[in-house]
């Protein structure tokens, strides 16, 4: 029978203990590594006699800070691919999808999707009454493209950060204890918006809607590809926008969303999960005449070959 995404984790190896202990593993070694990434940082400005930031520490500029800020994110990928392999003891794949890996070629169509749907939001927020740039307000091409080039290499991978540890780790850890996804969906939801911080209380709905949307379509499609789509295009055409204008802090997140944006953006991800539905099931048909989750058979075997193992060892002690 095809196994569920949420229900990945749930190999011979799981233990309740091994989440707990992977989770904790996760949150340290994570934070170990992006406090080495900072402290290297304020080393190397320190020794280049720059001068100090608003915080009182020596700051290699601007943009460094900037990277800095994403790529302290992007540090806990790695550690939650890890904990699967060395805590719950099965393929960090199964992370990505039911197919084992990353489905580049729907990621691709995804980013088209998600670009579109970003797009739309940009486009009807700068209609909403708030705050208006205008084009005095435009920094130069020179120190527009540097931000461009340093956020379209390090967005991608502290979205994907956040994708891994909340619609992977999370919703697979307690999607291992529950038959149906909607508990697993809930919890991740609530805890990714907690994690970007309280601002208004429309911005941490407008937060636990977008959690709630992207665990629905990684169940729904079998894996995160929709989700990191979404979350590269919204942060990284944010990004751009506001370093058009100079803006390089991350102060703001979408926690601070006014009430008028956090509706619309409501409206933009349910127009945008059903697209990908859509496209997703009409992909399906064209490429299977069997039933829908032939897509999760390499999972399945990789959980009877880990089944197998584990047995074997057992036998020989």
């Amino acid at each position: 029978m095809p196994i569920a995404y949420h229900r990945l984790a749930r190999t011979p190896a799981n233990r309740w203990w091994r989440t707990l202990l992977g989770t904790l593993f996760i949150v340290v070694a994570g934070s170990a590594l992006a406090i080495g990434l900072y402290a290297v940082a304020t080393a190397a400005a320190a020794i280049a006699g720059r001068p100090n930031d608003a915080d009182g520490f020596p700051s290699l500029g601007a943009h460094a800070e900037l990277a800095l800020t994403f790529l302290s994110i992007a540090a806990f990928l790695p550690v939650i691919q890890l904990a699967a392999r060395w805590i719950q003891r099965r393929p960090p794949g199964t992370l990505s999808s039911v197919d084992g890996h990353i489905r580049w070629p729907w990621l691709v169509i995804c980013l088209g999707l998600s670009t579109a749907a970003v797009t739309v939001l940009l486009g009807v927020s700068t209609l909403l009454p708030g705050d208006d740039g205008s084009a005095s307000d435009l920094v130069g091409w020179e120190s527009f493209l540097v931000s461009a080039a340093v956020l379209v290499h390090v967005v991608p991978l502290q979205a994907a950060a956040e994708e891994y540890f909340t619609r992977g780790w999370l919703l697979q850890a307690v999607g291992a204890y529950c038959r149906r996804p909607w508990l697993p969906i809930a919890v991740q939801a609530v805890v990714f918006a907690a994690l970007h911080g309280w601002g208004t209380p429309w911005g941490f709905a407008d937060l636990v809607v977008f959690g709630s949307v992207a665990g629905w379509l990684t169940v729904r499609t079998g894996g995160l590809e929709a989700s990191i789509a979404l979350h590269v295009v919204n942060n990284l055409l944010g990004g751009l926008v506001s370093a058009a204008f100079g803006d390089l802090s991350v102060d703001e997140t979408a926690a601070d969303l006014p009430w008028q944006l956090a509706l619309v953006d409501t409206g933009v991800l349910i127009a945008y999960a059903w697209l990908v539905v859509k496209v997703f099931d009409r992909r399906d048909r064209q490429d299977r005449t069997g039933n829908r989750s032939v897509e999760a058979r390499p999972v399945e075997a990789s959980m009877k070959s880990i089944g197998g193992a584990m047995r074997a060892s057992t036998s020989a002690e």
